[in-house]
């Protein structure tokens, strides 16, 4: 019987602290407990490179980038990413459990915001690099909450009704400025 799998993701930037988290003895072994026999880590451009092939009872494998990593999503048991929003999406719209790992090295670091609000929502668990290995020791995939995308016609069909008008010369732009009941009368 094949055991489970963990595709790792640093999206298109580098984020070694993440690959070497990933692959410490002690993630490794915490990953097996918990059943996963297979970890497929894309690297970026990273300059640690990860070992490759069984350790600790687990498969590794590594690539650095590709054109498209849904297969690797679509594949995966499990979702080990760096906090940036376009990975973190792409793991919760193919309906993956998922740990947001956040890169605290980074100024003015978005990643936290991200993660700590679709973990608050119940979407995903977070965690730092450092805290990696603890997380998954403690994984438990039955508190979370499916992950339901977001209308977007709807917001395309309210952007319609607003911009439209303008566009037709019958509302001016300055009114979508105004605070509801104002007005633009001259004095």
């Amino acid at each position: 019987m094949a055991g489970l799998s963990v595709f790792v993701t640093v999206g298109t930037t580098h984020f070694d602290a993440l690959i070497q988290a990933v692959v410490d003895e002690g993630t490794l072994e915490a990953l097996q407990h918990k059943g996963y026999s297979k970890v497929t880590l894309q690297i970026g451009h990273g300059k640690f490179t990860p070992p490759e092939g069984q350790h600790q009872g687990v498969a590794l494998s590594h690539f650095r980038l590709k054109p498209s990593v849904a297969e690797d999503f679509a594949a995966a048991d499990l979702v080990v990413s760096h906090a940036g929003a376009g990975s973190c999406l792409e793991a919760l719209q193919a309906g993956k459990p998922l740990v947001a790992v956040v890169n605290n090295t980074l100024m003015n670091n978005h990643q936290i915001e991200l993660a700590e609000e679709l973990a608050n929502n119940g979407y995903c668990f977070f965690c730092y690099p450092e805290t990696l290995q603890e997380t998954i020791a403690k994984l438990d995939l039955s508190q979370l909450k499916l992950y339901s995308p977001g209308q977007p016609r709807l917001l395309a069909e309210y952007l319609d009704s607003v911009i439209k008008p303008v566009c037709m010369g019958r509302v001016s732009p300055m009114t979508l400025l105004l605070p509801s009941g104002a007005s633009l009368q001259r004095r």
